[in-house]
């Protein structure tokens, strides 16, 4: 009887929408002894559905991982750009050169006077034949008055000398500065430090220029009696808004000088010397290493990720329902035979 049933399914088949093989595999399921029926095929084709279905939910939950895996990097993405455009990286560069501008010295000698004043190259400086006593002054200077930036109300008075330019032949300035005499335990000069002397020249306000030279750039002093060896760098540092400020590092050596004048003096001799230390300019600016494109394109990538296996999710569930509507519906069919 199940045989004849089963020729009959073949026959006249109730589903339009199943092939051909649905149809044999129907046949050859319920084609069986009687002792295969009721547990064999009916196992192994559930074991099969099974595994499917646990397979499916298995991808499934894979997939939901991964997508919490890229809403937490895109998270973090967010959060990493946000804190570097926070906290900048310092860059330095250095750039070489063979001449440099030549810096502006300005000294504020007091009531010292300048003996003598000569540019020396590759580091020699001849010995002193009448220390003490006026000499040449070789090197370009400007006297300027102006009132201090600070109080607006002392008059300053600064002698101002062109710096060396020559960095490859090693060119020094040489000064020295003569004291008569001081009512202080301790005498020595200041001086300070700007960028360009050419700038002090053809300025046409001298005085509101070394006003702000003084506002910007930090000075220093040297004693009388010693041989003071100043070596300058250069530092030039890039502001956020484009501008650029202009400061200078040194290293000093202090040398003593040794007095051979034959009578003892009350007076006080300063010597100073300025070279540059290297042909090397240092640039320093801020620099954000967060890239908005990079950024873009990693979220592109994650968000096209998340796409994907929002699309893979749905097309598995879509598979898994049709797998249990077709499981459903062929086994209501072959209890309807059986029946």
């Amino acid at each position: 009887q199940l045989s004849e049933d089963v020729e009959r399914v073949s026959e006249n088949p109730t589903d339009e929408g199943e092939g051909e093989m649905e149809v044999q595999e129907d046949a050859s399921s319920i084609i069986l002894p009687d002792s295969e029926l009721g547990t064999t095929a009916p196992s192994l084709r559930f074991s099969k559905t099974c595994l499917k279905n646990v397979f499916s939910v298995i991808l499934l939950f894979i997939y939901l991982l991964l997508m919490a895996v890229a809403v937490f990097l895109v998270y973090q993405t967010i959060s990493d750009f946000r804190e570097k455009l926070k906290h900048p990286v310092m860059s330095v560069s250095y750039k070489e050169v063979s001449l440099y501008d030549a810096p502006g010295i300005a000294f504020y000698p007091g009531k010292a006077r300048l003996l003598s004043c000569k540019h020396h190259y590759y580091d020699h400086i001849p010995p002193l034949i009448n220390p003490g006593q006026p000499g040449d002054i070789e090197c370009t200077t400007q006297r300027i008055n102006y009132t201090d930036p600070f109080t607006n109300q002392t008059m300053k008075y600064a002698l101002v000398v062109q710096g060396p330019r020559d960095v490859k032949k090693k060119e020094l300035v040489f000064l020295q500065f003569h004291l008569n005499g001081t009512d202080q335990d301790f005498s020595a000069i200041d001086y300070l430090l700007f960028s360009s002397f050419q700038e002090f020249i053809n300025s046409p306000e001298k005085a509101e220029f070394m006003k702000d030279c003084e506002s910007s750039y930090s000075s220093w002093k040297f004693s009388g009696g010693f041989r003071t060896w100043v070596k300058m760098s250069l530092v030039k540092t890039k502001e956020e808004d484009g501008s650029e400020t202009v400061e200078f590092k040194q290293e000093t050596s202090v040398v003593n000088y040794i007095d051979q004048r034959t009578k003892p003096r009350s007076d006080q001799l300063f010597f100073v010397v300025f070279e540059w230390k290297d042909p090397f300019i240092q640039t320093v600016q801020d620099i954000i290493t967060a890239n908005p494109w990079n950024m873009i394109a990693l979220l592109c990538g994650i968000f096209l990720a998340l796409f994907k296996a929002a699309d893979f999710a749905k097309l598995s569930v879509k598979w898994m329902i049709k797998i249990r509507k077709r499981h459903l519906k062929r086994r209501s069919q072959v209890m309807n035979h059986i029946n």
